[in-house]
């Protein structure tokens, strides 16, 4: 009897330990982003069976229960809690928060893990990395989100792509009664990146009161062997100031665009369309007039620019990383992806906050964030440590009581032995 006591016991000391284990280290990683704490859960052990159950004799003798007595307890699974933890900002961009169901995936020495741990870096390669020198892992710009993964670059400081002009927008005003021509000049991108100065005239036709009934534009660049365009265009405007139309034809509500005919040689040009001089809705607040006074004609905007270094980066809810360069442009680095799991607790717990698949969690299904179930995330935030200390503290004061408990009872089968023992 004595020394099934202390089976038992010892047993419960072996389970308040790993419950003391678990809390302790819960505890230590309360301040750790992204970890997930760990719930014990306990199982009573085989039991010793003293009486078998027993049926009915006759009307003489009653059916009996059966009787048996445990053997102690012992730890049954150390579970994963997956409660989320809270968002803390830290205005790094590189960090992530993962909000909502989906991991991180990082590969590292050729093995993949799974982590909620997006206090990210740039390592000196410019990969997207843990702090242990895992590789995030995503699309690259332009793939499919049924693409393999590969680790994720980027590379603050290198040169983006130039942007080749498509549309000047002119804007202002030119004179009722001018006394020449009136010239304009800006500067437009070709598909390397390189400025390209442009003077556009405008000559006046004018009746005999001085007034413009019409102006021709034409453009020039420097060192090229032709203008602009093969005919130039030519401008009217109604007796109300506004621009009518176009090369005889009336402008509509919206922008009226006039494509350069003659690419300037001494440039490189990609693609099958031109950069064109665009002129906003008659009636607009940037739109060309013809008013009395003095001229204020402009080429208000255009959309290319010269090569530029990437400056500064962000990463959006959908996962894609955006990257803003020096010129004032900006275009997709990557897109981070998410996995998630038919049965999370079913991970392996690896330690560094990672885990891998296993059997029982099912292989991970890959996709953006917000897509299919998948949770969103956050830049320049983490998710810190679930754990919770009010509530790990009460399990610790349990967990130390149920010890003591359990070490009382060796003492006081000790004693029972030692009195057996000492009788005569």
């Amino acid at each position: 009897m004595s020394n099934r006591s202390l089976g038992a016991a010892a047993s419960g000391i072996d389970t308040m330990q790993t419950y003391l284990d678990t809390i302790g280290n819960n505890v230590a990683n309360s301040q750790t982003d992204g970890f997930v704490s760990q719930t014990v859960q306990f199982a009573d052990m085989l039991t010793q069976q003293l009486q078998p159950a027993g049926g009915a004799v006759g009307t003489t003798l009653a059916s009996t229960n059966p009787s048996s007595i445990g053997a102690g307890a012992e730890v049954s699974a150390i579970r994963l809690n997956f409660t989320p933890g809270s968002v803390i900002q830290t205005g790094v961009p590189s960090n992530v928060a993962v909000e909502g169901n989906g991991f991180l995936t990082v590969s590292q020495q050729g093995q993949t893990f799974y982590t909620l741990d997006g206090d990210l870096q740039l390592d000196a390669n410019g990969h997207l990395a843990t702090n242990s020198g895992g590789l995030v892992e995503g699309w690259q710009p332009g793939q499919p989100t049924s693409a393999p993964l590969s680790p994720l670059t980027i590379q603050l400081g290198s040169t983006g792509v130039a942007t080749q002009t498509q549309n000047m927008v002119l804007g202002g005003n030119l004179p009722a009664n001018p006394t020449g021509p009136v010239t304009v000049t800006t500067t437009i991108y070709d598909s390397l990146g390189d400025p390209v100065p442009v003077t556009l005239t405008l000559t006046p036709t004018t009746n005999a009161n001085g007034t413009a009934t019409s102006w021709s534009m034409q453009g020039t660049v420097t060192g090229a062997t032709s203008p602009l365009w093969a005919t130039a265009p030519t401008l009217a405007f109604s007796t109300s100031g506004q621009l009518a139309s176009v090369n005889g034809t009336p402008v509509g509500t919206g922008q009226t665009s006039v494509p350069i005919t003659n690419e300037p040689s001494n440039y490189t040009w990609s693609g099958t369309t031109m950069p064109a001089v665009d002129f906003p809705a008659a009636g607009s607040a940037t739109s060309v007039t013809q008013f009395a006074g003095n001229q204020s004609l402009e080429v208000t905007s255009q959309d290319g620019s010269a090569a530029g270094t990437l400056d500064s980066y962000s990463i959006g809810a959908n996962g894609v990383i955006t990257g803003d360069y020096s010129n004032g442009g900006s275009k997709a680095l990557g897109t981070i992806a998410l996995a998630q799991f038919a049965n999370v607790e079913g991970l392996d717990n690896q330690g560094q906050t990672y885990f891998t698949s296993t059997v029982a969690s099912g292989k991970a299904q890959y996709g953006q964030p917000g897509t299919n179930g998948l949770g969103t995330v956050q830049g320049g935030a983490v998710i810190g440590s679930n754990v919770d200390l009010a509530t790990q503290l009460t399990d610790l004061i349990e967990a130390q009581t149920a010890y003591q408990a359990n070490t009382k009872v060796v003492t006081t089968a000790d004693t029972v032995l030692q009195s057996l023992m000492q009788m005569p």
